[in-house]
């Protein structure tokens, strides 16, 4: 099996630990620069280019220093810190402080009042009970009373942009093997998994990251992405970090409120412009981008569009190049990818400077698990986007209950093997992370399969895919599947037709799930959807849902029991901006959505 990393040129040197990339960088090319932050404060025109902070490489090891003596002197190595700081310059500095002093980071966020922030960030710091918790002076007060207020064991806190400058750190540097932070995955908000993570595992994804996305001195990494979020921590200051790259950072609301700032920074970037981003965010960039923001923006300077972290829906992709395309935008520009938190972030991605490349297949015999090709335009087909090839690792499409090796063309759940792949859950029982860390690969003869070199096993993703010559296309969640009379349906199809069954409903705001009936009745299927800026006070929700019903009817041979519309933002988002469908469900059994039809 050939690996990315085969294809692409190794860009500049690797490194142990991200403690050592900064201490190199900060004595090769302490001058230059390292990170920039645009912060766009509310209240600032649209058209406003932000407010930039940066620091060089010799300014970041200074003050990652003196954050990590002052954290020396409070907790001992292998103690928790919990960074609780707004995404900024310090998230990047109390990160790094934290992995300098030998401790293990929780990077996480300040208390916000967003729906489940608050529940969800008391359940991650009981879980992970910090000795510290590393913010800003700005929001010392508000994490104190946080604290207070959930009755957590009161961690010392640090404001890390006033602590004093220090020469050196006591504590010996820390060793690959060891523990490097706690990744807590974003798909649930009522019982947070802390994902272990190794020095040598984000050692390992960030070298992965420069050599897929093909970084070079000079040139720019640009990310929105939060710095708590997986993709944005490796995107954003991990891959930067380890290849020698500068990087530019902007807020997440900042991006949401006007995407074009995304673009423009890129466009302004002063070498060649690395982006990544979930699928969904180039489908809404294309849509909330105006006439005015496309003047005079050249994204000839873009050398990466990365697109992960979801299933990759075609029509994102080309309403994203038909939207810029006049700007410079090219198919070979994007690279689309998949990953996990449990491995970091890459698994697979697809080739340099060739176009996305799709294959349509029966829709009836995918979901019974084998990939046959149908013509583009069948009307039974399902598009799908090759996430490409593996990235310094072994892939292999799994049966779920068996745990056998199955061939090309049949679906089932995606495995893989590499230094990438993390140590186990936070607090689980070893048995618990065995089973999904270090499963056992069986051949069609039952025979185990080797791992990857100096790998203890695989990785069940928990992800359903089929590889085809060589690539591999995820078609979905092994949880989220549909399950009625029978048949199975991907949920991602189920919400496209969805999307397009009335004017009233918003895009990429769709989310289809099973239920159990009561007694006998079996599992039934039920639509959630987001009302579009279309849909007036008056709207017949009947009307709405009926066209849904037989939309979901004459493309799926499937009965929607029950459509619920709610307003724009109300369904639960990650932090990547991906519905959680687990929650969703979770919400409807538990009776809180309203607007059934």
């Amino acid at each position: 099996m050939t690996l990315i990393s085969d294809l692409s040129p190794q860009a500049g040197q690797e490194f142990a630990t991200l403690p050592d990339a900064l201490a190199h960088w900060a004595a090769t090319c302490g001058g230059q620069h390292a990170i920039t932050f645009v912060d766009y404060p509310v209240g600032h025109a649209g058209d406003s280019p932000g407010v930039a902070t940066s620091l060089t490489w010799r300014e970041l090891d200074t003050r990652v220093t003196a954050v990590a003596a002052w954290c020396g002197r409070r907790a001992r190595p292998g103690d928790r810190a919990a960074v609780l700081v707004d995404q900024s310059l310090d998230y990047v500095v109390a990160f790094l402080g934290a992995l300098r002093a030998g401790l293990v980071a929780v990077p996480v966020y300040e208390p916000s009042p967003l729906p489940g922030f608050r529940t969800r960030l008391s359940g991650v710091l009981a879980d992970c009970a910090p000795a510290l918790v590393l913010t800003t002076r700005r929001h010392a007060d508000l994490v104190s009373e946080f604290l207070e207020h959930h009755a957590l064991d009161r961690p010392a806190v640090v404001a890390v942009d006033v602590v004093p400058v220090a020469d050196a750190v006591n504590a010996p540097p820390p060793r690959p093997e060891s523990l490097a932070y706690l990744q807590y995955t974003s798909g649930s908000t009522r019982n947070p998994a802390g994902v272990m993570v190794s020095h040598a595992n984000v050692a390992a994804a960030a070298t992965q990251t420069v050599r897929v996305y093909q970084g070079r001195p000079g040139s720019t990494v640009v990310s929105w992405l939060p710095l708590y979020h997986d993709m944005g921590l490796i995107v954003g200051l991990a891959a930067p970090l380890m290849g020698g790259l500068s990087s530019t950072l902007m807020d997440p609301v900042a991006f949401l409120t006007r995407p074009a700032r995304w673009l423009e920074l890129m466009a302004r970037a002063p070498g060649p412009a690395i982006t990544v981003a979930p699928n969904f965010a180039y489908g809404y960039t294309a849509a909330r981008t105006t006439d005015a923001d496309l003047s005079g923006l050249r994204l000839d300077n873009v050398a990466t569009f990365g697109d992960g972290s979801e299933p990759i829906a075609p029509s994102i992709v080309d309403s994203f190049y038909e939207r810029f395309a006049g700007c410079g935008a090219r198919p070979g520009m994007f690279r689309q990818g998949y990953g996990l938190a449990e491995a970091v972030l890459l698994v697979t991605s697809s080739p340099a400077g060739q176009p996305p490349k799709t294959r349509t297949f029966d829709r009836a015999r995918l979901a019974a698990g084998e990939a046959v090709d149908v013509a583009p335009d069948a009307p039974a087909g399902s598009t799908l986007v090759s996430a490409g090839q593996p990235v310094d690792q072994l892939v292999r499409v799994v049966h779920p209950e068996t745990h056998r090796a199955l061939p090309d063309g049949q679906v089932g759940e995606i495995w893989t093997s590499g230094p990438n792949v993390c140590l186990g859950y936070w607090g689980a029982d070893d048995a618990v992370s065995a089973a999904v860390f270090r499963a056992t690969l069986l051949d069609a003869h039952g025979a185990a399969v080797t791992p990857y070199p100096g790998c203890a096993g695989w990785l069940r993703t928990g992800d359903l895919g089929v590889r085809r010559d060589g690539d591999l296309f995820v078609t979905g969640r092994l949880k989220d599947l549909i399950i009625a009379d029978g048949r199975n349906h991907y949920p991602q199809d189920i919400e496209f037709t969805v999307e397009h069954a009335h004017r009233a409903i918003r895009r990429h705001a769709v989310v289809a799930f099973s239920v159990a009936g009561s007694g006998d009745q079996g599992e039934y299927a039920v639509v959630v959807a987001e009302r579009s800026r279309h849909a007036t006070d008056d709207l017949d929700v009947t009307e709405v849902a009926d066209a849904v019903r037989a939309a979901v009817s004459g493309e799926h041979g499937l009965a929607v029991r029950d459509v619920v519309l709610l307003g724009q933002n109300e369904l639960p988002r990650t932090s990547s901006g991906k519905v959680r469908r687990a929650e969703c469900r979770a919400r409807y059994v538990a009776g809180t959505f309203g607007g059934r039809g």
